[in-house]
């Protein structure tokens, strides 16, 4: 939800991310009984293929990292997003956590206005190659992140800045 404050500050009210509305920009993964398979004998149950992971560009290489984020407070101010061309990028809190995660449709190599969701306890997302997003947005405490993303010659991250502010002022 956007509503305008002044003539460039808009505030945005963060929603609860469901996967049906994060479709364009990628995957909401949880453990999903869907994707669930037992291995090792029964003492494994394994959630397989929550997400594609996408690499392009010369000599790619995927790769699996730690982030450790620090926390935000609202309300908090958008005035960049970035975008990774040549990869999907995957974002999941080791720690029992939800986040904010912020996007944008893409008009034209242009970002539009921002989007915010916060995630449930136990929920990632996976952004698809060139989808507009902000940085990590940790809420609650430091807290670490598996991130996949990947490598190669080219230079795999754009970054635009607002002419505007938007501001995160509260969760729906």
């Amino acid at each position: 939800m956007l509503t305008k404050k002044h003539s460039n500050l808009f505030n945005i009210v963060a929603s609860p991310i469901e996967a049906n509305r994060f479709i364009s920009f990628g995957k909401v993964i949880k453990a999903d009984p869907a994707h669930m398979q037992y291995i090792n004998n029964g003492r494994t149950k394994r959630y397989h293929d929550l997400a594609p992971i996408t690499t392009y560009g010369t000599n790619p290489s995927v790769l699996f990292n730690i982030f450790r984020g620090r926390p935000f407070s609202f309300p908090m101010n958008i005035r960049m997003v970035e975008r990774h061309p040549y990869s999907s990028q995957t974002f999941f809190p080791i720690d029992n956590i939800s986040f904010l995660v912020v996007v944008a449709q893409d008009n034209n190599g242009i970002p539009q206005k921002p989007q915010a969701f916060f995630t449930h306890v136990g929920e990632g997302v996976h952004y698809h190659a060139n989808v507009w997003h902000h940085p990590l947005l940790v809420l609650e405490k430091t807290s670490d992140f598996i991130v996949i993303d990947h490598k190669c010659e080219e230079n795999n991250i754009e970054e635009y800045f607002y002419n505007k502010t938007y501001r995160i002022c509260c969760r729906e």
